[in-house]
């Protein structure tokens, strides 16, 4: 399968960095299957970090050896998605011990429904509710390296 990452320069060689910021699945290497999410994250990372070129690196995910790891996966915005991203999003010690997690993007305009769940104005109900007519673009986070090495670098493509 073709997965996609959105940065401000080429990756070869994918690696679990530590974030400045909580995500939602977890410190990680994110992918996505949609072209079109990549390249909105690639124009937004190069422009947040003022360098580099926005790109597209290229992956292949090995899934015929996903099955020998553990794989938690979300079709959509559910209430243990939502009770997962906010454990991360929170940075709980111990919240993962995951592999690879698949599942929607908690995107620019499912991130205020998220922080009003979290602060206690929504119920989980009423933030399930508000999440899924959301069109939500998917992200697979690999999370150990085990996952890292089912990815195999294709190509790296410059934006224009």
């Amino acid at each position: 399968m073709i997965v996609y990452r959105g940065s401000n320069v080429e990756v070869k060689h994918p690696q679990i960095m530590d974030s400045l910021r909580a995500l939602d699945f977890g410190a990680g290497f994110y992918t996505t299957s949609k072209l079109e999410q990549a390249m909105k994250w690639a124009r937004a990372v190069a422009k947040r970090r003022r360098t580099g070129l926005p790109c597209v690196n290229v992956y292949d995910l090995n899934e015929s050896k996903m099955g020998g790891l553990r794989v938690l996966r979300f079709d959509s915005p559910s209430e243990k998605w939502l009770d997962f991203v906010v454990l991360n999003r929170k940075d709980l010690p111990g919240a993962n011990s995951w592999d690879i997690v698949i599942g929607p993007v908690a995107n620019d305009a499912t991130l205020p429904v998220i922080d009003d769940y979290m602060d206690g104005k929504y119920t989980k109900d009423e933030a399930i509710r508000r999440l899924l007519p959301q069109k939500l673009s998917d992200q697979y986070a690999c999370l150990t390296e085990n996952a890292i090495s089912l990815l195999e670098f294709r190509k790296c493509e410059v934006l224009s």
